[in-house]
């Protein structure tokens, strides 16, 4: 870290060079067909790891941790004002089915890479613990097997690395497989035709379509964005409270668990309390302009955040095999997606969202849903992504414990 132009605690710099960069990327989707066929998602992301890469910027910083504690949860509520209720539980049914089936897809990979590389790769059993929850349920359940295990920190650190990289490497892949012609003719792709149809001849590309100039008030901002943050305040409070008062761990009930990792978490808190204000208070929410502009704006900051621990340095100084083991899990995962979704029927997008959830946790899912204009899916994504927090450490457990024996 402190070898990179940028040190870790100029925060202003660093708040700079990520607004910067997250805005330059939307401009070159919005301006350039060839940048809005990439996404400006995918460009904030690589830019964030070749700045990194290059040493211009440090790995961690304060300021990416608020990114993921501040603009996060506060793009959540602002991506939900206008979503549409009565498709949601719909959405959320259909999404919870190949969430499950391509949980399926985390487990097989990780039994396959645990037999291929466990005579090569020290402590396999705990991280093939610490892999198979979190890909279940995202970096929630990273952090918490870790502990658990009480894994020597250097394996950690290096299968943090690894795990960064798989991230970055794999938003890019789901990104751009809804572009392939070969993939669109074999699936269903809804969401994709409604931002594709919406799109103008006059507009130089789709984004530039999709997010047609509108009349934004003062009023509209300040209550979009004040009403975002009592919505994440009271969130967090009532999330805290119960994760406070309701036991779980080891040696606590199944039931406990289930219930401290509902009403204990904020996301799923979050969202639900904003479901809960959007049905008592639909004329108000509907009368906020802007709302899906910010939140969007927020998210590709926090996809050029994704970008920049993924250092290709390290892997090649730490852990090429793990990586490798990273990639196994993520492409079995991806390609038992995709399978599970041909035979079950579901569409494209609902497909690459179960797995980034799995893989990633919902909170990156429901970027994804955001960079690609898929709002309706947003919501649901969020609410069934949650269901890994959950199932996530139980399934790493069970899969540590078994390959322990074998070790």
């Amino acid at each position: 870290m402190n070898e990179t132009w940028i040190q870790a605690d100029d925060s202003i710099t660093l708040w700079g060079i990520i607004i910067i960069w997250a805005s330059v990327s939307i401009f070159l989707e919005q301006r350039y067909s060839w940048a809005s066929k990439v996404t400006g998602a995918i460009i904030a992301l690589v830019g964030a790891m070749a700045l990194s890469n290059f040493g211009i910027i440090p790995t961690e910083s304060p300021v990416y941790d608020a990114v993921w504690s501040v603009i996060v949860p506060l793009a959540i509520p602002l991506l939900l004002f206008h979503v549409n209720l009565k498709k949601i539980w719909k959405e959320s049914s259909r999404l919870l089915l190949i969430f499950l089936l391509s949980s399926i897809g985390t487990v097989a990979g990780t039994i396959i890479a645990f037999f291929t590389l466990r005579n090569h790769i020290p402590f396999l059993d705990q991280l093939s613990g610490i892999f198979g929850a979190s890909y279940i349920g995202g970096g929630v359940n990273f952090a918490a097997m870790a502990a658990k295990f009480d894994t020597p920190g250097e394996i950690v650190s290096a299968a943090v690395v690894a795990d960064n990289l798989m991230m970055a490497l794999l938003f890019i892949i789901l990104m751009m497989i809804p572009a392939l012609h070969f993939i669109r003719k074999r699936y269903p792709t809804p969401h994709v035709e409604e931002v594709e149809k919406n799109h103008s001849a006059n507009d130089k590309t789709l984004a530039e379509s999709f997010w047609k100039r509108k009349e934004v008030s003062l009023k509209d901002m300040a209550l979009s964005i004040g009403t975002a943050f009592l919505l994440v305040i009271v969130s967090l409070k009532i999330a805290e409270f119960f994760a406070g008062i309701i036991p779980s761990g080891e040696d606590v009930s199944f039931f406990n668990n289930l219930l401290n990792g509902i009403i204990g978490d904020q996301y799923l808190v979050l969202t639900t309390l904003t479901f809960v204000a959007l049905a008592v208070f639909p004329n108000y929410f509907s009368g906020l302009n802007g709302s899906q502009e910010i939140g969007t704006y927020l998210i590709h900051i926090f996809f050029v955040v994704i970008g920049i621990p993924a250092s290709i340095t390290l892997i090649i100084q730490t852990a090429p095999l793990l990586l490798l083991f990273a990639f196994i899990i993520v492409a079995i995962n991806l390609m038992l997606s995709l399978v599970f979704g041909k035979l079950f029927r579901m569409s494209l997008e609902e497909i690459l969202l179960a797995s980034n959830a799995n893989i990633g946790g919902p909170t990156t899912a429901a970027a994804f849903a955001i960079a690609k204009g898929w709002r309706q899916l947003v919501g649901p994504i969020l609410i069934v992504g949650t269901l890994g927090y959950i199932v996530g450490n139980y399934i790493g457990t069970f899969l540590a414990v078994w390959f322990g024996t074998l070790m």
